[in-house]
């Protein structure tokens, strides 16, 4: 039987922070006091954290033995053979009965996991060498889990929230593909040979800058304005700075892994704590 560790690196917690995007309709309806509300997004989380470790073992599963050519995803459980195939399957069996049963009672949540997992694996073992199209899938995945943070729970999404998630998501996947390019010719994914150095710039500052405006639209809409107060407008320059910060990183080849990357830089992080700060503090400065 495999140790504990492999099994855990296997599931890939750490990829779990982009799940938090469950939460935001939560947030931003400013409805954390609803305690059955409160335990149904919850649900919801933990429910796509089982559901994205089982997409992340079955393509481990997949491509273990190419994975294990590879200077680098050697080292994954599967393709160093710390963790058996058959040992990843029940893993994988496991964490899908379980995510089942933690989105039971919502049909809307589960076409939606379900929803993700097709789209997931359709990338991973096609689409993922289709311009364009792999970014979308890479985007879908983060409006999948804002809307089974709202419609998947009963929270109304709001117009302006969403398209401010797909941005940022657009944002995110073309980012990814920029960083990836800082790698060694060899070890690129294949898709990049479509992707032109100046095109990637172009789609991020696309990307970026309709990230900005849309939630600068949101700030300002009388929505915002009616739950949040004035003070959600305070941070537009918040997520701006955030966003170039990023961008920043990501021209240095540091942006690959967004849970990560997010994590690992200082500014970004401070960056965090003074949005949520503000937004927090909406509450009292009415």
């Amino acid at each position: 039987m495999a140790a504990l560790h492999p099994l855990i690196r296997l599931m890939r917690p750490h990829q779990w922070l982009k799940n938090v995007f469950v939460f935001a309709g939560l947030m931003f309806s400013q409805a954390w006091n609803n305690g059955p509300l409160v335990s149904r997004v919850l649900y919801a989380f933990l429910a796509f954290c089982c559901f994205s470790s089982l997409v992340y073992i079955l393509n481990d599963w997949r491509d273990r033995a190419a994975d294990a050519q590879h200077p680098s995803k050697r080292l994954r459980p599967l393709a160093s053979g710390v963790v058996s195939p058959r040992q990843a399957l029940i893993l994988a069996t496991v964490l899908l009965l379980t995510g089942v049963g933690l989105a039971w009672g919502s049909r809307a949540l589960l076409l939606i996991l379900t929803l993700y997992v097709v789209l997931n694996l359709a990338y991973s073992w096609r689409l993922k060498h289709v311009p364009v199209v792999d970014v979308s899938i890479i985007a879908s995945g983060f409006m999948l889990r804002l809307l089974a943070g709202t419609v998947a729970v009963g929270i109304p999404p709001s117009r302006w929230l969403l398209l401010t998630g797909l941005f940022i998501a657009l944002f995110l996947g073309f980012s990814k593909r920029k960083a990836e390019t800082f790698h060694e010719p060899e070890q690129q994914r294949a898709v990049l040979e479509h992707y032109p150095p100046a095109l990637l710039d172009t789609y991020i500052a696309a990307t970026m800058t309709a990230t900005v405006i849309t939630y600068g639209l949101y700030a300002t809409s009388i929505e915002a304005l009616q739950q949040h107060g004035e003070r959600l407008v305070y941070t537009v320059p918040v997520v701006v700075f955030g966003l170039l910060r990023y961008a920043y990183q990501v021209h240095r080849g540091r942006g690959e892994d967004v849970s990560r990357d997010l994590l690992r830089d200082p500014w970004i992080l401070a960056a965090g704590i003074a949005w949520l700060a503000l937004f927090l503090g909406s509450r009292f400065w009415r």
